[in-house]
C-alpha cells in the first residue's frame, strides 16, 4: 500500500471525520436518537453497519499506511464495542451484542473496499476538482 498522499484540504477532511465519529458517539449515547420511521426487521443494523463503514471509509482516505488504517479500524471497533456497553445504562437504551457484530462489519467491509485504489483515492479525486 502506497505511502499517505498529501491532501490539500488535510485539516477539513480531518474535521469531517472527527465529525463523523462525535456524531456516532452522540446518537449511541443520546436517550432519545432520531427514529427513523421505518419498520423493518433488523434495519437499525443497517445504519450500524453504514456509521462504521462510513467513518472507517472517510479515514481510509486520508491514512493509506496500512498500519495507520489497523490502528483506525482497531479504534473504532473498540469505540463500537464500548459504546454498547455504556447504552447499557440508559434505561431508556439496549445493550446488544448484533450491534457489536453490524458496527464491526461496517469497518471490515470499508477496510476491504477501500483496498481497492480507485475506492481509496476519492478524497484525492475530490481535491483535483476544486
Amino acid at each position: 500500500m502506497q505511502e499517505n498522499p498529501t491532501h490539500r484540504y488535510q485539516k477539513l477532511w480531518l474535521a469531517i471525520g472527527y465529525a463523523l465519529v462525535t456524531l456516532v458517539v452522540y446518537l449511541s449515547v443520546t436517550s432519545n436518537p432520531p427514529d427513523p420511521g421505518i419498520e423493518i426487521p433488523n434495519f437499525d443494523k443497517v445504519g450500524h453497519t453504514l456509521a462504521y463503514f462510513l467513518m472507517m471509509g472517510w479515514f481510509a482516505q486520508i491514512y493509506h499506511v496500512k498500519k495507520q488504517r489497523i490502528i483506525y479500524a482497531l479504534s473504532f471497533i473498540a469505540l463500537g464495542v464500548v459504546l454498547e456497553f455504556v447504552q447499557s445504562f440508559d434505561p431508556a437504551r439496549m445493550s446488544e451484542f448484533a450491534d457489536m457484530v453490524a458496527n464491526t462489519s461496517g469497518v471490515v467491509i470499508a477496510m476491504l473496499i477501500t483496498r481497492i485504489s480507485a475506492f481509496r483515492l476519492i478524497l484525492q479525486k475530490v481535491e483535483s476538482y476544486l
